[in-house]
């Protein structure tokens, strides 16, 4: 689970020259949520994606180093937004008109791995926030967002009081978010600067939108550490063979898993399984014969 929520909480970001394919891929239980995307050219080909084929100085000058196509975001969307993995080749017609003939362009994209099932909730400026998951489940923090942003919110609406529509984040508030509550079954914050620090100018109206998802995983539950050692729940109340039940089903569940994904790969490791079998038995039954014949 520590693994999952880390790959989840990564900004990845990949890149593809023309005429090379992108690859996007999420862990299991997650989608693509695409951040941004960048399809043209910002810096000479010296220093990235060079051309395949020879230029001379006076062709390097002219390379077009302000280029870029302004529906990439789009098609990053359409191609990959929400899905488990997506691949396809680069090149200019993918996106449209080809804004500079002649000079060789890359992808940039940036993307997050989005859980499949997740809540969302908001908390105005000053009021409490409260996160809870049932129970054996424990709360993994995706996103947390304090201050205001351009489309505002509709659970705390903002009051024009001649302060301009400006966007504003605090850039600790998701680890603030992890520290108070990842692992944990319930937890609570005040939506306040006093938690947050004031990323916006005073007098703008802030809130806080916190994305997570529960996980049923009662091994990050927090240990209370004011029992005395022997006297915790975990050894006085369950029975010794609950770790390795768990511990089974858990590798089963692993098992089906890879085998749901990756059907071609589970086949051959099956098929070699049983020719490594068949072959151990032909070489027992050589080794038995021949000490029969002895």
């Amino acid at each position: 689970f520590a693994g999952y929520i880390s790959q989840v909480l990564k900004n990845y970001t990949d890149r593809a020259c023309d005429g090379e394919y992108v690859s996007l891929r999420c862990p299991h239980r997650t989608t693509i949520s695409i951040q941004s995307s960048f399809y043209g050219r910002i810096v000479p080909s010296h220093q990235l994606c060079p051309s395949r084929y020879p230029h001379s100085y006076a062709t390097l000058i002219k390379e077009d180093v302000a280029c870029s196509v302004g529906t990439s975001l789009q098609k990053m969307l359409d191609e990959c937004q929400d899905r488990r993995s997506c691949q396809f080749l680069v090149n200019s017609r993918l996106f449209g008109t080809d804004p500079c003939p002649g000079t060789g362009k890359y992808l940039l994209v940036w993307y997050k791995c989005r859980p499949n099932e997740y809540k969302s909730k908001v908390a105005c400026e000053d009021d409490k926030l409260r996160l809870s998951c049932k129970k054996s489940m424990v709360i993994a923090i995706y996103s947390a967002i304090f201050g205001r942003t351009q489309g505002g919110s509709l659970e705390c609406p903002y009051q024009n009081l001649g302060m301009p529509m400006i966007e504003c984040q605090s850039a600790t508030a998701l680890q603030l978010m992890i520290k108070r509550c990842h692992g944990k079954r319930s937890c609570s914050i005040y939506a306040s600067t006093y938690e947050f620090g004031d990323p916006c100018y005073p007098g703008i109206q802030k809130h806080l939108n916190v994305i997570y998802t529960c996980d049923n995983t009662p091994l990050l539950l927090p240990v209370d550490e004011t029992e005395p050692p022997g006297l915790s729940s975990s050894s006085s109340m369950e029975p010794v063979g609950v770790g390795t039940e768990m511990a089974l089903l858990s590798n089963i569940l692993a098992a089906y898993a890879f085998i749901t994904e990756n059907p071609e790969r589970a086949a051959l490791y099956f098929v070699s399984g049983v020719c490594i079998g068949l072959v151990l038995t032909l070489l027992a039954l050589v080794l038995r014969v021949s000490c029969r014949t002895d």
